[in-house]
């Protein structure tokens, strides 16, 4: 197996690796939370932040810039979900409102980051098609999804 390229893989990305922090915070928050909501906030925190990181990495494994685009924009869903869960985690006093702040202050750098490789695909989206071609990291061949088509 060669070598993978820097950037070659969704854990490369900037937006995953800030997202993947934000998710680990989310889940602290969710343990620290009291039994009563165990099945409740808690688990959706934990469904909400794995989906924002699990939507980077399916989307960033398809190879059209359009399915890459709805998987980022469903991540995009999953951060906004997050910032309502900090707010109910707030109004139910959960969590100290300055200590949410500074959540919430810290999280707006995966926003903008996931708005601006929203923008990267649809620019590259526009540019060439829509249709992606990579080289697979993992083997010595191009891939060709034409053999999948039905």
């Amino acid at each position: 197996m060669k070598d993978r390229n820097p950037g070659s893989t969704f854990e490369d990305l900037e937006v995953y690796q800030a997202a993947r922090n934000f998710r680990k915070m989310m889940y602290e928050i969710a343990r620290r939370l009291p039994d009563i909501e165990k099945f409740g906030l808690a688990s959706q925190i934990r469904r909400a932040a794995l989906s924002l990181t699990n939507n980077i990495a399916e989307g960033h494994g398809r190879y059209h810039y359009l399915d890459q685009i709805k998987f980022t924009l469903q991540s995009r869903g999953s951060f906004e979900e997050l910032i309502d869960d900090l707010n109910a985690c707030e109004d139910e006093q959960y969590l100290l409102g300055q200590e949410i702040g500074s959540l919430k202050e810290d999280s707006w750098r995966v926003r903008q980051l996931l708005d601006g490789y929203i923008r990267y695909l649809r620019q590259q989206s526009a540019d060439s098609g829509s249709v992606v071609r990579e080289d697979s990291p993992a083997y010595d061949e191009d891939i060709d999804d034409s053999r999948f088509s039905i």
